[in-house]
């Protein structure tokens, strides 16, 4: 299976592969792959996640979890003397097997050269170890190392913001970035990944390099953030770049702000999971990615666990949990309609609820051939169809827990009021012009 290189779409709203064909990036948080992990393991993590219909693993080469003095599993360490400029041959070979490994599955890298501690550290390990100079010079060692690489989308930052107590840190991620297009003799495909409740947008906007904005809804504070409304502003900024959720709130989190994250509150399950997930995307974003807090971190029985989590299920049972066969629910939706003339527009429902749990989320085609809205709570919603382009409107429902679409019938072009029904708590409602 080829695949193609990633970039913008001319509309700046969407991904698009080389031969034009709109791409929905449907990604999972593995951070700790590289790190922790063995050849066998991430085979078997890698051809899970393909079954799943994940399309993109996001991880890190100089991972968080003290990736620059502990070994991974081949016993080496990423650099000489913690320098960025003296790369060990070694520990780079198994980058290179677990980018290729990914490429035979048919999956893309969302791939960071390094966690954003190693550059603004705040708290985690460390060391910081760049300077604009040996960013300059690691990016340039990446770039030419994977320049023939199709499958890798590189993602700059790791939970930090750009500038932080007046110290600014964009130029040294803009010489990590210069260097990633010099060694690979173009201009590849870029985006960051921010702090939590933030958007890359908040400080690299502007920034030539910057691709595609990210935002981390993430895990801090409770249920139902209003990650829509960090898209909806993304997507209101000049120069108009895509964006999506690129962290949210991982199936089996504890739901308590940070840094306790005490269980008092329960857990984050897969219909808290789906509700971000969904809500994002039909808020605009291009493509989203789920997590689960005890895969990130590749967690076993030998590890201690970070920020708790429930049970302590060790990652190879957690990549079976709920969500993470749901999600290719939400690909598959999104596939199967023409998204390249996607528009969110929430005028479809104008009595939405100002309730976070609550909230719905509508999306339709630019030329009224389709819409959809999102349900988080079986509650009656109320449809304007006057944007839809036909007097005969087909109704479907969608479970995006079975991926089951029922065909309810056809109505006229009007006002009207849709109850959802059946055990599930959401569903998305499917309005087809005819």
């Amino acid at each position: 299976m080829k695949l193609g290189r990633i970039k913008v779409s001319d509309n700046k709203r969407c991904l698009i592969d080389e031969n034009g064909k709109t791409f929905f990036w449907m990604a999972d948080t593995a951070w700790e792959l590289i790190h922790r992990l063995n050849k066998k393991e991430i085979l078997h993590f890698l051809e899970t996640r393909r079954k799943q219909k994940f399309n993109i693993i996001q991880t890190v080469i100089l991972a968080e979890l003290d990736g620059l003095q502990t070994p991974n599993a081949n016993n080496d360490l990423p650099l000489k003397d913690n320098d960025p400029t003296k790369p060990n041959e070694s520990y780079f070979r198994y980058v290179d097997f677990v980018i290729e490994a990914a490429y035979k599955k048919g999956l893309y890298l969302g791939l960071l050269p390094t966690w954003g501690d190693k550059l603004t550290k705040m708290w985690g390990v460390g060391p910081v170890i760049f300077n604009e100079e040996n960013a300059f010079f690691y990016g340039e060692f990446l770039g030419k190392r994977y320049k023939d690489f199709t499958n890798i989308l590189w993602i700059l930052g790791g939970d930090r913001p750009a500038i932080h107590e007046n110290i600014d840190y964009r130029p040294i991620w803009r010489a990590m970035a210069t260097g990633l297009d010099k060694g690979s003799n173009r201009k590849v495909f870029k985006s960051y990944h921010p702090c939590g409740g933030h958007s890359s947008s908040e400080w690299l906007q502007n920034e030539d390099w910057l691709d595609m904005n990210m935002i981390q809804s993430g895990h801090g504070a409770g249920r139902d953030f209003p990650t829509w409304g960090m898209i909806t502003k993304d997507l209101s900024l000049e120069p108009k770049k895509p964006t999506l959720d690129g962290e949210t709130n991982y199936e089996d989190h504890p739901v308590n702000p940070w840094p306790k994250w005490e269980s008092k509150n329960g857990y984050f399950r897969d219909h808290d999971v789906r509700k971000q997930l969904y809500r994002s995307v039909f808020a605009g974003g291009c493509g989203v990615t789920y997590g689960h807090h005890h895969v990130w971190q590749m967690y076993d029985t030998n590890r201690n666990v970070c920020n708790n989590g429930d049970e302590f299920i060790p990652w190879y049972k957690a990549i079976q949990r709920p969500a993470s066969w749901q999600v290719r629910y939400l690909r598959s939706l999104m596939e199967s309609f023409d998204i390249s003339k996607r528009i969110p527009d929430q005028s479809l429902i104008p009595f939405n609820s100002e309730k976070n749990d609550e909230h719905c989320r509508a999306m339709r085609d630019e030329d009224g051939r389709w819409a959809m809205i999102y349900l988080p709570l079986p509650l009656p919603v109320t449809v304007d169809l006057s944007k839809l382009n036909s007097n005969k409107i087909k109704v479907s429902w969608f479970n995006p827990v079975t991926g089951k679409k029922t065909e309810e019938g056809i109505i006229k072009n009007e006002i009207k009021t849709f109850t959802p029904s059946g055990e599930v708590p959401d569903r998305v409602l499917i309005l087809e012009s005819l």
